[in-house]
């Protein structure tokens, strides 16, 4: 059967939009598909799928291993590199966060907004069994996590009010649920510098995070996170905040040289 008999003229989706529907089709949490597991995620025929996978993998996009099993192929991964996220940002920001796990023990991490969630670019960890809803790539929810609600606490105003405005997933009995009790604890974080968050999210983790502001503009977030619900955890904030000044001054000195070039 055809592309245009399974996508009338009306509502076909072009090639393009498709193979960018297999290709985001990979999770985290789902790293490893089958060829009907990826035609249901990307909610597509398999007869399509079947073929935009072959070519995908013939460019390397797609790799598939000797189960049948697809996965992202090493020419996604080098592309990756030269992402803004990934060659800039990340690059920049390893040293404070090498010296501030250094520094505080802990494991931690760095995340950016991206739509309506935050995305996990850089984790440094401590704990092996580092939870899977936490890992490089994993998308977070801004309202229940400490980098996420860094974020949120020093975006604009419309921002906020959208996101607060929007219904907030409950994820444990102490997720922020109400626009009422999240626009008091953002207006806490700016008033302090720094969330914290304590099984918001994950049951056995508490965390403290602080925003990145370049130019005045919030960039992302660094968090510290305990998973065996340390106490002090605040203790490790004057480190955190030095490490967040550091970085959105080595940023804004970056910019200002990118400028003059």
């Amino acid at each position: 059967m055809s592309d245009e008999v399974l996508y009338p003229k009306s509502t076909a989706k072009s090639v393009t939009a498709r193979a960018l529907a297999v290709l985001g089709a990979f999770r985290v949490d789902e790293p490893a598909m089958t060829l009907s597991q990826l035609a249901r995620v990307a909610g597509l025929p398999v007869a399509t799928v079947y073929r935009l996978a072959g070519e995908l993998e013939e460019g390397r996009f797609l790799e598939r291993d000797s189960s049948g099993l697809y996965r992202l192929g090493v020419r996604m991964w080098e592309m990756g590199l030269l992402t803004p996220v990934h060659g800039h940002l990340r690059e920049t920001a390893m040293p404070f966060l090498l010296n501030l796990q250094y520094a505080t023990r802990e494991t931690v991490q760095m995340a950016v907004c991206d739509g309506s969630d935050a995305v996990y670019i850089e984790k440094l960890t401590m704990n092996t069994a580092t939870p899977v809803q936490t890992r490089v790539g994993s998308r977070i929810p801004l309202h229940a996590t400490a980098v996420g609600e860094a974020i949120l606490a020093y975006s604009d105003p419309a921002f906020i009010e959208v996101m607060t405005s929007m219904p907030l997933t409950r994820f444990t009995d102490r997720t922020m649920t109400t626009k009422r009790v999240l626009l008091k604890e953002l207006e806490a974080i700016r008033e302090r510098g720094f969330s914290h968050s304590t099984e918001e999210y994950l049951p056995g983790s508490t965390a403290v995070a602080a925003p990145v502001v370049v130019n005045g503009r919030v960039e992302g977030a660094i968090g510290v996170v305990n998973y065996e619900l340390r106490k002090d955890l605040d203790s490790v904030v004057p480190e955190l905040l030095a490490a967040c000044a550091g970085l959105g001054a080595r940023l804004e000195e970056l910019t200002t040289r990118a400028d003059a070039s």
